[in-house]
């Protein structure tokens, strides 16, 4: 399979437009981030990869990944870390929705999507305190002049405790929704494909009608060769 019939299987224009709201949608809510520790007042909840996993879930790993790169290339418009938060948000981000993602597209049903939520959660949590022992802590560490290593062991429990609430609040909150949301853009995104390849034989129709009337290049060069010996 060529890597175009790749690009066209996975970027319909359906996908392209349901990927575009996601992306903005999960942007949107980083607006409505909040803190739930006092004490790591750096570590943000809010609810962005619910919309990649739901994407991930009905479309595949691709697309989710992709959303979660454009959204993050639009979260350094308001970035308050030149990029290091956003880095590590698409690394984190993209640990949790992968498994799950993969996964659907093999096995269905709620007993499979509970078992990928619970390794989607695992995943998560494991990649989210290596992501800030490794990335965050060092680097913010770097610029404002501490000791980001020092900093991470006496607040590493926050890290682990949040990102346990966040990724097991995201899974309960897909687990609800993901099924009817599904069915509702798999059959709207299989009525627009419809259409559109409806469009394209009425085009291809009216392309070849045209092509029948009007005489080729040859035929014209026939014509004005007849013509000149005449």
């Amino acid at each position: 399979m060529s890597a175009k019939t790749v690009i066209r299987a996975h970027f319909t224009a359906p996908r392209i437009a349901y990927m575009a709201i996601f992306t903005a949608l999960a942007f949107a809510v980083t607006f409505l981030e909040f803190p739930i520790f006092p004490q790591a007042n750096f570590l943000k909840f809010d609810f962005a990869n619910v919309f990649f996993l739901i994407e991930g879930f009905i479309f595949g790993p691709v697309e989710a990944i992709v959303s979660i790169g454009v959204k993050e290339l639009l979260c350094l418009t308001k970035s308050s870390t030149a990029g290091v938060g956003e880095i590590a948000n698409f690394i984190m981000s993209t640990a949790y929705v992968i498994v799950p993602s993969v996964l659907y597209r093999f096995k269905k049903g709620k007993w499979w999507v509970t078992i990928s939520l619970v390794i989607a959660c695992a995943i998560q949590i494991g990649v989210s305190a290596l992501v800030n022992r490794y990335i965050n802590f060092p680097v913010f560490g770097a610029l404002y002049h501490f000791d980001g290593a020092e900093l991470f062991y006496s607040l590493w429990p926050f890290v682990i405790y949040f990102n346990i609430i966040k990724s097991v609040g995201i899974s309960v909150v897909v687990f609800f929704i993901y099924k009817p949301l599904s069915r509702f853009i798999k059959m709207t995104s299989a009525k627009f494909e419809k259409e559109m390849e409806k469009l394209k034989k009425e085009r291809r129709a009216e392309k070849e009608a045209k092509c029948a009337v009007e005489p080729s290049e040859e035929q014209k060069e026939v014509a004005v060769s007849s013509d000149g010996e005449n």
